[in-house]
Formats: C-alpha cells, structure tokens, sequence
C-alpha cells in the first residue's frame, strides 16, 4: 500500500492568525462546540527557516560534551558485556566508562579541529510562517466563521 501525494489544501478561509497557537485555538473552539474538524485545514503561508543562536561553542565544551557521550556509550557497552558476556565482572564497568570518555574526549576535539574555527556557536532551527489560515470545506464554512466569530468576541 502506498501512501498517497501531497496535495494542496482546499477550502474557504474561516479565519487568519499570525501565530499557530491562535490557529490551534481556533479549531480546538470548534472541536470544543462539536463542530466537525475533519473538515478543516491549517495552513502556514510564507515559510521562513529561523535559527535561534542558543550559545558559544569552544573547544572545552566541546571536549567535554564529548566525554561524557563517550563515557555513556563506555559504560553502555560494559553493561552489555557484563550481563552477555561469559567470566565477565562488574568491574569492567568503571574501565569501559573511562575508555569511552577518553575516545570521546578525543574524537570531540578532533571534530572540533577539523571545524577551523567555523560555526563557533549552538543554535536551534525551526519552520514558521507569518500567517496561518484556518481552512474549512465549503460546506461547513459559514458554521466554521460563525462560530469563530464568537469566538472573537469572547476575547
């Protein structure tokens, strides 16, 4: 079974808000007032990639990052081998942890190295977009914008 295309949404604009959480709201008043929001569609126009700069990246943070995945990873691998592995102690547990933090430590820095220096920051992406229109079938929208009228007025 294959999963059908992509289409673009059809239907009467019911209502525009500027953030998806005024969207959101809206059909869940609808949902709220037993209104059937299968029939509706929301639809985020004029797409903008945003990038929030979260912090500086230096090399000690990096190495440090690093260690600690590794030493997680270590200390993963010696809890497989303890509990599959034949004659194996517990004790492994504390030397496969220091190994990984070592590795990682190691491999982080070099990462960082081979960066020379570019992208010395964190951030986080996201999609948003400047409007969001709520969408109704035709059948429904004069229902739909009523009832988000009252919507309205109740603000």
């Amino acid at each position: 079974m294959s999963m059908p295309l992509p289409e673009q949404p059809t239907g009467f604009t019911v209502g525009t808000f500027a953030t998806y959480a005024e969207a959101q709201r809206a059909v869940d008043y609808l949902s709220d007032n037993q209104f059937p929001v299968e029939h509706v569609t929301i639809v985020g126009s004029d797409l903008r990639l945003v990038e929030k700069v979260t912090g500086r990246l230096s090399r000690g943070r990096v190495i440090y990052a690093a260690a600690i995945s590794g030493t997680l990873w270590g200390f993963l691998f010696g809890a497989i081998l303890t509990l599959f592995g034949q004659n194996v102690s517990i004790a492994v547990l504390p030397v496969t942890a220091a190994v990984g933090a070592v590795f990682g430590a190691i491999t982080g820095a070099l990462g960082y190295a081979a960066t020379g220096g570019n992208r010395d920051f964190t951030s986080r992406t996201s999609v948003v977009a400047t409007s969001y229109d709520v969408l109704c079938d035709p059948k429904f929208a004069d229902d739909a914008r009523q009832h988000l009228a009252r919507l309205a007025l109740a603000n």
